[in-house]
């Protein structure tokens, strides 16, 4: 890749309201990053950590705004909602624990797997979060 004068910002609203939308903003991403030529392991570690916090915002907090920022060292995924806020981000990190309600596991999500699997496909995940007044979620990928 070419280095980069200054970082490219992509920006998305994340519709709370609906589960078919949801992911749009991580095709979008997909299709950017493969416009700029990276490499695909980095764009499918992006997608996959980008997809499980836009499904997260959904499920919990009616939608929020995604940025991705992509420079010359890595891609930086920022998650911003005005949910709930996460209670106790530990007990969220825990493979399997969710609070999603029954209609949403119904539709086959909220498996409590959103948090972990956005921790194992990027190099840094950084969760600012206040009961009350929404999250924050700061993800790198390097590449």
């Amino acid at each position: 890749m070419n280095q980069m004068a200054e970082p490219l910002v992509f920006r998305f609203e994340v519709d709370g309201d609906n589960f078919t939308s949801a992911g749009q903003a991580s095709v979008q991403v997909k299709k950017n990053l493969r416009q700029l030529g990276i490499d695909p392991e980095t764009i499918r570690r992006v997608s996959i950590a980008m997809y499980e916090g836009e499904i997260n915002m959904v499920i919990h907090a009616k939608g929020g705004e995604a940025s991705v920022i992509v420079s010359d060292e890595c891609i930086e995924i920022i998650l911003a909602d005005k949910g709930p806020g996460i209670a106790n981000i530990e007990q969220a990190m825990q493979e399997g624990f969710s609070t999603a309600p029954d209609n949403v596991r119904s539709l086959g999500f909220g498996a409590g797997m959103g948090l972990p699997n956005m921790k194992r496909y990027t190099d840094e995940m950084q969760i600012d979060s206040v009961v009350g007044e929404g999250t924050t979620i700061t993800m790198k990928v390097r590449y």
